[in-house]
Formats: C-alpha cells, sequence, structure tokens
C-alpha cells in the first residue's frame, strides 16, 4: 500500500505518490487557466485594461494589420482569390467572408501562457526561449484560425459561429495544454539536479 506520508528530518512531510503527481500538475494548469480567465475579464471588462489601455489599444490594432496581411498572404500561397475591403476578407464569390478585428490577436491567450510559464515550476533559462516559441506557435494558430474559418464556409456556409466559438476556441486551449504538456514532461522533469558523489 502506497503511504500519502514521507517522513523526513524532525516533524512530517505531507507528499503525493509519484503516480498521483501527474494529476496533480494538470489540476495546477487548470487552476491557473481558470483563475486568470477572471482576472482577465475583470482587467478588460470592468477596468478596460487600466493602467495601460493606451499601449493594449495599440497593440491590438498593430497585430490586426500584421495577422491580415499574413492571412492575405496564406491565402495567396494557397491560390486562393480574395477580395479586401478594410479588415474584411472574401471569398469564394464574396459568400464566405471574416473580419480581421483587432479583438481577433489572441491577446487573452498569450496572457494565459505567459501566467501558466511564469508559475509553473521550471528552470528559468528553459522559460526566457519556451514562452516567446509558445506566443508565435499560439500567433500561427491564430493565422490558421483565420484562414480555417474563410475555408470552412466554402462547404459549410451558415457554420461561422459554430466553428469560430467552439472549433476554433477548443483548438487554442488543445495548442496551450500540448504545449504545457511538453513543458512538464519534456522540458521541465529532464532537469535532473546534479547529486555530488559520496565519498
Amino acid at each position: 500500500m502506497v503511504s500519502f506520508l514521507s517522513f523526513k528530518g524532525k516533524g512530517t512531510k505531507w507528499k503525493l505518490p509519484e503516480a498521483v503527481q501527474p494529476a496533480k500538475d494538470v489540476i495546477y494548469f487548470l487552476v491557473l487557466l481558470f483563475s486568470f480567465h477572471f482576472l482577465y475579464l475583470g482587467w478588460s471588462k470592468g477596468l478596460g485594461f487600466f493602467p495601460i489601455a493606451d499601449a493594449i489599444d495599440w497593440l491590438f490594432v498593430t497585430v490586426a494589420q500584421v495577422l491580415l496581411e499574413q492571412s492575405l498572404a496564406v491565402l495567396a500561397f494557397l491560390g486562393v482569390e480574395t477580395y479586401q475591403r478594410g479588415a474584411m476578407l472574401f471569398i469564394h464569390q464574396m459568400q464566405s467572408w471574416v473580419t480581421v478585428a483587432p479583438e481577433c490577436i489572441t491577446f487573452k491567450q498569450w496572457l494565459h501562457w505567459i501566467v501558466i510559464m511564469v508559475f509553473f515550476p521550471g528552470p528559468l533559462k528553459h522559460k526566457l526561449w519556451y514562452v516567446p516559441v509558445g506566443i508565435i506557435i499560439i500567433h500561427i494558430t491564430n493565422l490558421v484560425r483565420i484562414v480555417g474559418l474563410l475555408l470552412i464556409q466554402i462547404p459549410f456556409p451558415g457554420m461561422f459561429h459554430f466553428f469560430h466559438d467552439y472549433i476554433f476556441k477548443t483548438l487554442f486551449y488543445a495548442v496551450i495544454f500540448a504545449m504545457w504538456l511538453i513543458w512538464n514532461e519534456k522540458i521541465r522533469k529532464s532537469q535532473k539536479p546534479i547529486h555530488p558523489a559520496k565519498p
């Protein structure tokens, strides 16, 4: 029988068995994810991104323009004829369309990723490169989403909101979870402490 107690030096130290550790890590991940979700809602909707609202507005507009240009480039590479009206993209006899609005830049998902990595244990030297890589991957996922929302309306007209609200939102958090899993299982746990040899 596995004991939930380990005794180390003076006093008693509570410790989960090794088999339960992965579940504890996933629970901690989910706590960070949902906690930040509500904090973000309060900051964005309740406080209007105070005290850096102007900087956030600039970021939204700038990245949205980059996302729009990248979407056009991907569609051109795929050989899809595109019609543009401001921030709106049309394809397929202008029956399939999507607006690349400032709110489309996945700023919330970037912050989700940063918060999870900041509060989850692991070596700082690896976090310094893994966090930016994660943000780039989230942006690429968003690019796939924009292009996908346009193309999916050709075989499935009228299904924009279903794919926007359920399929692609789920994809974002699946990608974040997969990146965290790689961090937790492959990068963090591979950094084994080096113990000096006993005389």
